[in-house]
């Protein structure tokens, strides 16, 4: 069976811009609950696994590791963000890098090996 529901309809009547809720639930202590809105996409009505996913998928649901189906892919989506998120720091921090290197200058290997060498020096006679 590769469909899985993994779509939240809402039904509730309101204004344009429907949203759906979605509860997702921490793993932490405690299990925190979180109310996330989001707008309802009917693409996200069924998702299709691979099978060797599906099986992985199905068999944590069986072995109580998640709630339900939805709760699995719900988690692999939040691993992928943040995944995402953790990529998009560290391209942040090596722009600010090379920003830094612009602008105070770069240093050689040698200049690096040389002052990496003083403070080490430094701190063993700081020792004795």
């Amino acid at each position: 069976m590769p469909l899985m529901s993994a779509g939240f309809r809402d039904t509730r009547p309101h204004n344009e811009g429907l949203e759906c809720g979605r509860m997702d639930r921490g793993r932490g202590a405690g299990r925190l609950q979180v109310r996330t809105w989001v707008a309802y996409d009917p693409g996200m009505e069924n998702v299709t696994l691979p099978p060797e996913l599906e099986r992985f998928a199905t068999e944590a649901v069986a072995g109580g590791r998640y709630r339900d189906l939805s709760e699995v892919i719900a988690a692999g989506v939040s691993l992928l963000q943040q995944a995402e998120a953790a990529q998009a720091a560290f391209n942040t921090s090596l722009e600010d890098a090379e920003a830094e290197s612009e602008r105070l200058g770069f240093l050689t290997a040698d200049e690096v090996h040389a002052e990496m060498a003083g403070i080490i020096d430094q701190a063993r006679r700081a020792k004795v």
